[in-house]
């Protein structure tokens, strides 16, 4: 036999060999990398939303009512960063004002409700409210603790 013909024998068990050794993990990686079961997360941004935007006639302090909606996953609460600017659109040059609010216990399908208190206000100008973050922590779930005697 030639040379050549013993070459093109080798390369040919090499190929299958090395099929029957990656097929089968590129299986299990290919099986594996899907979505895992169940609708992913949505992000917290897309459960809360700035429902007003008003000055305070007393503290002349701006107030933004916000809004955030249940998620089906469990009860949690959220902290969202409330941002507060003289126009719809940020300016570059200046950094918005900003305020954190918690907003505790909301429910799976529930909608809660609070208010950010932000700085005291210039006369002359109207504000804008809006939310420029979110963030979902899940309240851990508790055992039912039995009745005494």
């Amino acid at each position: 036999m030639s040379a050549l013909k013993w070459q093109g024998w080798l390369v040919g068990l090499v190929t299958l060999a090395g099929l029957l050794v990656f097929a089968p993990l590129g299986l299990y990686v290919w099986a594996s990398g899907g979505e895992p079961p169940g609708a992913p997360p949505r992000a917290a941004l897309e459960d809360v939303r700035v429902t007003g935007c008003r000055i305070d006639p007393a503290s002349r302090r701006v107030v933004a009512a916000v809004e955030a909606a249940g998620r089906a996953e469990g009860a949690g609460a959220y902290v969202v960063t409330v941002e507060f600017r003289d126009g719809a659109e940020p300016d570059p040059e200046r950094r918005a004002a900003q305020a954190l609010l918690r907003i505790p216990g909301v429910a799976p399908g529930a909608t809660e409700h609070g208010e950010a208190v932000g700085p005291v206000w210039p006369v002359a100008t109207v504000p804008w409210c809006g939310v420029a973050g979110a963030e979902f922590e899940r309240t851990p779930d508790t055992p039912d603790t039995p009745d005494g005697p």
